[in-house]
């Protein structure tokens, strides 16, 4: 049952992440959260998210633009590093209290709690209009590698702050999709160094059936998506999914889950 939703996750973010707002980050890894450590979801997502991303390379990465790759994606790659290692930091700390509720025990641990205030504020920004039409002028992408790479690192959510940096940059539709195609792979490749650790943990060695087929729905997602990219309204589901984030994040930040 964990294989096939987080399959259903990964086959649905996946197609998503091609004409919305959500990256395919922001609905997988906290569906992994619900089944392994937090820091090893967002292991998990990362790797599911860099060989989907490679995947998408070879369909679209050819129309990248040289110039934003590097105004962009060098910021990225050296943030990415720090997010990360601001994760594994987060993940050896003590947990800040305890509560018991029902006759249990539970634990807010930073970690959880900040991923958890991430997942909801990301997912808030999903719904925001004014978030929506948010954009930057070109000469501000370097600000947009760090901030991108950074939370890139640390939750795996890139893909919002990338897309409002971008989207004015004066690329073309296909441009914009190559450009932020390669950009999520050069950040993916820099955590996943940082995350080796973590994919060595039984939790992920155990369990090598949950990435390889979660990956492979991610590329059913990417195909079924290259085809619906042309005119597909998804609001209604954008707010379906927010508020299932939110209420992950209320979970994890709470220490229920």
């Amino acid at each position: 049952m964990d294989i096939f939703i987080v399959c259903l996750a990964a086959l649905t973010a996946s197609a998503l992440t091609l004409f919305s707002g959500f990256g395919m980050g922001t609905l997988l890894m906290p569906v992994f959260a619900l089944f392994f450590p937090v820091p090893v979801a967002v292991a998990q997502t990362a790797v599911v998210h860099l060989l989907n991303n490679v995947f998408k390379a070879t369909m679209f990465g050819r129309n990248a633009d040289s110039g934003v790759l590097l105004r962009f994606g060098l910021p990225a790659l050296a943030a990415s590093f720090f997010g990360a290692w601001v994760l594994l930091s987060l993940a050896q700390a003590a947990p800040l209290f305890t509560y018991t509720l029902s006759g249990r025990e539970f634990e807010v641990q930073p970690v959880k709690l900040t991923i958890a205030v991430l997942m909801a504020g990301f997912a808030a920004l999903e719904l925001w209009p004014w978030f929506q039409c948010l954009a930057f002028g070109r000469k501000y992408l370097p600000l947009g590698g760090i901030l991108s790479g950074f939370f890139g690192g640390l939750s795996g959510h890139q893909g919002a702050m990338r897309s409002a940096f971008l989207i004015k940059s004066g690329l073309t539709k296909e441009a914009f999709i190559g450009t932020g195609v390669l950009l999520a792979v050069i950040v993916d490749l820099s955590r996943i160094t940082v995350y080796a650790g973590l994919l060595k943990s039984a939790d992920v060695l155990g369990n090598p059936a949950t990435i390889v087929a979660a990956t492979l729905a991610a590329f059913a997602g990417t195909f079924l998506g290259a085809r619906l990219v042309k005119k597909v309204t998804i609001h209604f589901l954008q707010v379906i999914v927010s508020t299932m984030l939110l209420l992950v994040a209320l979970g994890l930040g709470t220490g229920l889950l």
